[in-house]
């Protein structure tokens, strides 16, 4: 059968436009202080859930929710042994500060979306659950089953998708709407490396307080510190230089007595692309760690402000390492919080390609230490490089749909973003950024544009009945 597939989605504009918006204004951020046995990652990535699940029963879907951590929508044949999949996520980022709207409040504008969550994946899981529709509106037949699923931790340590393929029987192959075109079939592997220790000090000025980061992966956009200092004048005056010679930034340093308060003001952007950002953390460091600090804190500060800082390859910890398929490691220091009497922490996310170990990696981190008697480890949950070979047919099925929908180059690619597509042996992520599309992902005024939105639900339903019906 010959579907103009741009045509029935024109037709269904003002629909996604309304189920978007209903999804975008669920505040989906996992909160573990909330967390109670209905809602384990706490209310929000559970509504979100549950929302999306409704929009789909509503439409006469036939969905699962498993623990109020997953669920999903199917499709196809239900005799059909085998199924394909689709992986997106409902819970988003923090909003963070600086935010010009409501970060939960969308707004829609002549060409975009505005709302966390609206390019990260909210908007990319709701294109693909409409192409669900256009396939099933017009009947259109599937040799396999096809399941939409929507996972609700993907931005913290994905236990949602952990769980569903723990209960439910594996694809044979899908992709995930979470990253963009023309294809990843590569993804590198992305592994946590943790610095604790006790927050001490010792010298003539005292870091009461040191905060920058969210999450691991993003890049800190505001650092904060307080300071005790009998200096506070020639300290303030000196940061104001500071700032000057360093115009990328901005901050303030406000004292009261002997008490000082900075604020540094950097670039949030994604973690797996540090390099477009600018860590406010490792700026304040730098700046902070010049003055008679001791203890621990002088430790933290120098370690931060040194070799941690303007380094998104890991050069200064001699683990740049680069691959010729997948490219070079990425470092993101993320989180970095420094209690006085509590604890000194450092939390670094590393996209590592093949050819280089998370034990390299803790290793390096360990030569720059000067003497801090501390020792990194890894935590979280660590991935291993995924890679799906060009001549895949899901990878050279999609490319061919990107191509014949949009004109554009088909080529592969891999990325240091991760994505649910490596939970499949043969899984890749697929969209829904275009090549000249803006990225605000995990950044503040996060949006999408509606054109890529609109293009990328008719790419999704081409691209799902054909490789639904791969042999």
């Amino acid at each position: 059968m010959t579907i103009d597939w741009k045509h029935e989605t024109a037709l269904r504009q003002d629909d996604f436009i309304t189920d978007l918006k209903d999804l975008l204004a669920v505040e989906s951020v996992r909160d573990d202080s909330k967390a109670t046995p209905e809602a384990p990652l706490g209310p929000g990535p559970k509504d979100a859930l549950l929302k999306m699940l409704a929009i789909a029963e509503r439409d006469g879907f036939t969905t699962k929710n498993i623990d109020n951590l997953v669920g999903y929508i199917e499709i196809g044949p239900k005799d059909a042994d085998e199924y394909v999949a689709i992986l997106s996520h409902v819970d988003v980022m923090p909003a963070g500060e600086g935010w010009e709207t409501d970060p939960f409040v969308p707004v829609v504008t002549d060409d975009k979306i505005i709302a966390r969550g609206a390019s990260d994946d909210k908007g990319p899981g709701m294109a693909a659950y409409y192409a669900f529709k256009i396939l099933s509106d017009l009947k259109v037949p599937l040799k396999r089953r096809v399941r939409l699923i929507f996972g609700t931790d993907e931005e913290n340590d994905w236990t949602g998708m952990t769980r569903y393929f723990e209960v439910e029987p594996a694809p044979v192959f899908g992709f995930s709407p979470d990253a963009e075109f023309p294809i990843i079939n590569g993804e590198k592997g992305n592994v946590q490396v943790l610095i604790k220790d006790e927050a001490t000090n010792g010298g003539s000025v005292k870091l009461v307080a040191f905060e920058a980061g969210l999450r691991t992966n993003m890049v800190p956009g505001i650092a904060r510190a307080t300071v005790v200092t009998a200096q506070a004048e020639a300290m303030v005056a000196a940061f104001q230089d500071f700032l000057a010679a360093n115009p990328q930034i901005s901050g303030s340093a406000e004292s009261d007595g002997d008490d000082i308060k900075f604020v540094v003001n950097g670039k949030q952007v994604h973690g797996a692309m540090p390099e477009t950002g600018e860590n406010a953390g490792t700026y304040l460091a730098n700046f902070l760690q010049n003055f008679d600090f001791g203890g621990t804190a002088k430790s933290f500060l120098t370690y931060l402000g040194t070799p941690a800082h303007q380094d998104t390859i890991g050069e200064k910890f001699g683990v740049n390492y680069t691959d010729d398929v997948m490219g070079p490691l990425s470092m993101n220091v993320g989180i970095q919080k420094f209690v006085a009497g509590q604890e000194a922490f450092i939390n670094f996310n590393f996209r590592y390609p093949k050819g280089i170990t998370p034990d390299e990696i803790v290793a390096g981190l360990a030569t720059q230490l000067n003497g801090w008697d501390v020792t990194p480890t890894i935590g979280g949950h660590a991935q291993v490089p995924h890679y799906v070979a060009p001549t895949d047919p899901i990878v050279e099925t999609l490319l061919r749909v990107y191509h014949d929908q949009t004109g554009l180059p088909a080529h592969d690619q891999v990325i240091g973003g991760g994505t649910y597509g490596r939970l499949m042996a043969r899984g890749v992520a697929f969209g829904a950024l275009f090549p000249d599309s803006p990225d605000t992902m995990h950044q503040v005024n996060e949006f999408a544009l509606l054109d890529d939105l609109y293009r990328s639900i008719a790419i999704y339903a081409q691209a799902i009945a054909e490789i639904t019906n791969l042999d």
